[in-house]
């Protein structure tokens, strides 16, 4: 019965891959890639753990991905721990801890491994890489912007020209309804974005809702009919921010492609102002997300997650250093001045019938010859 035979040695669980060459040094160069933009904007790279106690690593912004996150306990301590499904809320606790006394604003960047319980139908991996970047301090458009505008810079670096960017406010739709708690119905129906049902269920808030479910789209056109629709005070505060933000966007990158969705909330749990999600235009790869939030001693910050595998699937593919076999004897001071010029060197361990079919065997675009790289044919 095949339900006796053991597992294959290669079986992996759900959710879980192995990155082979040459896509895991593609990837490796990538996070590079992105991880010196960001210390080219002044964001200095700080290294989490893997894995903290739960109790540390669940609290403030950690609480949102509570459900994401792997629990095992602690063999010495006798703690629960988890390991971390978002790098973001180590962040804050870094920043708030270990480097609470460190200037403001504070410019912190990342780049590693995340582990989820479970992934989504669009995104079934469990390991997923994240890499970014955290501003904590000053609670100004200037900072939202900034956020922003160095992700757009990071992904221009790694061959992306071209993204456009999804503004929205999580605060807005709760500030506007209060206890969403008690609007279930409403809250479903600007989920879905569903008119009929919105004004079904928006008693004498339907005519706002319905305008500002109109007012999404390009970030222009989206900023005019915000600034036309009556709001409460603390709802209208929160619109303008939006503006702002937008202004303080174009003043450092004016050809940045921006849209903005009123409405939309899901997915945000612990953002306390401007969010963000870039996308590929025209398709559905979404490169990263990321937003305003407090962090566990109320100080705010702002941040944003890049995606390195799904960069990588759009991104033009990083050059690898072209791989050059050097026959068995080959001196060594050859093979350090083949790797000083760029070369992967590849040396033999025995004599090879035909150098050249033993360099193609080994995957090898050049041969050392006559003292010096000779480039494969066929």
């Amino acid at each position: 019965m095949t339900d006796d035979l053991p597992p294959h040695p290669a079986l992996l669980p759900a959710g879980f891959t192995d990155l082979l060459p040459p896509d895991a040094e593609a990837e490796a160069r990538l996070t590079e890639t992105l991880t010196a933009s960001f210390g080219a904007h002044g964001y200095q790279r700080v290294k989490p753990p893997l894995v903290e106690f739960e109790t540390t690593l669940l609290a403030g912004s950690g609480a949102a991905v509570a459900e994401q996150t792997f629990r095992l306990m602690d063999p010495e301590s006798q703690r629960m721990m988890g390991v971390r499904a978002d790098t973001t809320p180590q962040i804050a606790r870094i920043a708030t801890t270990r480097l609470a006394a460190a200037a403001r604003p504070l410019r912190l960047a990342y780049a590693g491994q995340c582990l989820l319980v479970r992934g989504s139908q669009l995104a079934p991996e469990r390991q997923v890489a994240q890499a970014g970047i955290e501003l904590i301090g000053p609670d100004v458009p200037e900072a939202d912007a900034e956020i922003i505008v160095t992700a757009a810079a990071a992904l221009a670096a790694t061959g992306i020209g071209e993204v456009s960017v999804d503004l929205t406010m999580p605060p807005l739709i709760p500030a506007l309804l209060g206890d969403t708690s008690a609007h279930a119905a409403l809250v479903r129906a600007l989920d879905r974005k569903d008119a009929a049902e919105i004004a079904a269920h928006g008693g004498a808030l339907s005519p706002t809702l319905l305008a500002l479910l109109e007012a999404a789209g390009t970030a222009e056109t989206a900023i005019g009919r915000l600034a036309a629709i009556d709001l409460p005070a603390p709802v209208r505060a929160l619109a303008d921010r939006l503006s702002a933000t937008v202004a303080a966007i174009r003043a450092l990158m004016p050809a940045l492609r921006l849209t903005i969705d009123p409405v939309e909330f899901r997915g945000y749990r612990y953002h306390t102002g401007v969010a963000l999600t870039i996308f590929a235009p025209g398709r559905q790869a979404e490169f990263g997300r990321g937003g305003r939030y407090l962090c566990d001693n109320g100080e705010s910050a702002t941040g944003i997650t890049l995606y390195p595998d799904t960069i990588l699937a759009v991104a033009p593919r990083p050059a690898l250093r072209p791989r050059l076999f050097l026959p068995a004897g080959t001196p060594a001071e050859a093979g350090a001045r083949a790797r000083a010029e760029g070369f992967a060197t590849i040396r033999g361990l025995a004599a090879a019938a035909d150098d050249a079919d033993e360099a193609r065997r080994l995957s090898c675009s050049h041969l050392w010859r006559d003292g010096r790289a000779v480039p494969l044919e066929g």
